[in-house]
């Protein structure tokens, strides 16, 4: 595997700006190859879909292109990628056309650990229904959620459960193919929240056992949009909401109104981006997409150690990311000072890592932390040993200072 960096690092406009990005489970900054693809959709002739004119011939090959290109990213099927405004309304949507389909006495299980956009919507959806919520819980002193703790609350009554693969908090990557089992064996669906997971992780729907899997390309160098990859066969025994004149057919009966194509031309240039990370890969995108996510995580894996090392090293630091299976993610709160400080005074130095809850609100709570959180790093796959250095020298300088900076 090669994976060269400063090459990497030179197709970053936002780079120039000699900023230490460490925001990246918030959002990715964008390469040029993005950015030109954006550009050229939006120069060429495009109007909505068809086989007519030049303008509805390019939009009919930018869907068709960035389905495949997702599919290529998430091992799935083409015709099971849907596209939406975010993740958050792609939720939103699936929740309450599957929530048509329940009644009281029905279950749906939500955890503690996720993003609320893969709370929240279900919450809303089953009081709708008339359905109960059960809780899973995570063990706030490892970070872990296990199988045992989805089996926990599983029951025949239960028609779907709701998991992060990767919290967006603490970076924990829960069993989710194991997960997935014990799922079907009650007979439910598993809807899978892959936004944090898929910008650190190989992903394959099928292996992970995911009836739905949501994620949002601007997490991964794209555009901002969402997209949700399921079974063809299975988004056909759905029926959402929509107007009398759009299609029926799948996917697109899931997505209303036109779609953004500008946006789905950049996320087909993220990917394509994501699939040279591994400079010596050869093959079909998705060979390569492969290698590239063994070379990244390699990569991050490094860095991470990097950040373990230099924390270790200073008092007062509280790292609460702590599964054995974790994401380069880490949310750190100090003995004497409040970690909004600790961002604000970072972002002085050029190096910039946030300080929230981040929507993980129920995480975040389970913690003892509230709703504030705490200070969160997390890495992209052009952060570089020196913004880490960056990083740690100003935490280090942080830490000296008496109260409160502000």
């Amino acid at each position: 595997m090669t994976y060269d960096v400063a090459a990497l690092r030179a197709q970053f406009p936002a780079l120039s700006a000699g900023i230490a990005y460490f925001d990246g489970p918030g959002g990715t900054q964008t390469p040029r190859p993005v950015i030109q693809a954006v550009a050229d959709a939006l120069a060429q002739p495009l109007s909505n879909r068809g086989r007519t004119t030049p303008g509805e011939r390019n939009a009919e090959a930018i869907v068709a292109e960035s389905r495949r290109a997702m599919a290529d990213l998430l091992g799935a099927e083409p015709a099971g990628i849907v596209f939406g405004r975010s993740a958050t309304q792609l939720v939103y949507d699936v929740s309450r056309t599957l929530a048509k389909t329940w009644s009281p006495g029905d279950e749906v299980i939500v955890t503690r650990l996720d993003h609320d956009s893969n709370i929240r919507p279900w919450i809303q959806a089953a009081e709708q229904a008339g359905a109960t919520v059960r809780w899973a819980d995570f063990d706030p002193a490892t970070g872990e959620l296990g199988v045992e703790d989805i089996r926990a609350v599983l029951c025949e009554r239960t028609r779907l459960v709701a998991v992060t693969a990767a919290s967006n908090l603490i970076g924990t990557r829960p069993p989710i193919a194991a997960i997935s089992r014990a799922v079907h064996e009650t007979g439910a669906l598993l809807h899978v929240d892959g936004v944090h997971y898929t910008a650190h992780s190989l992903v394959d729907v099928g292996q992970l056992g995911a009836d739905f899997f949501v994620c949002s390309p601007y997490k991964f160098l794209g555009p901002h949009h969402g997209v949700l990859a399921a079974r063809p066969e299975l988004l056909e025994s759905l029926h959402p909401d929509k107007l009398l004149p759009s299609t029926d057919a799948v996917p697109e009966r899931f997505e209303l109104g036109t779609l953004p194509y500008e946006f789905l031309a950049g996320t087909r240039a993220a990917v394509d981006f994501l699939a040279g990370l591994d400079t010596a890969a050869t093959g079909t995108r998705r060979r390569r997409l492969v290698s590239a996510s063994a070379a990244l995580e390699e990569h991050e894996n490094v860095l991470r150690a990097q950040i373990d090392k230099g924390l270790s090293a200073l008092e007062q630091v509280t790292v609460h990311s702590r599964a054995a299976d974790r994401t380069p993610t880490l949310l750190l709160t100090f003995d004497d000072h409040d970690p909004a400080d600790a961002y604000d005074f970072l972002a002085q130095r050029g190096v910039q890592a946030p300080a929230g809850s981040f929507y993980a609100l129920e995480a975040s709570r389970r913690l003892g932390l509230g709703d504030t959180g705490g200070l969160r790093v997390g890495l992209a796959p052009y952060n570089s040993t020196e913004d880490v250095d960056r990083l740690l020298e100003g935490l280090s300088d942080f830490l000296r200072l008496r109260g409160r900076v502000r």
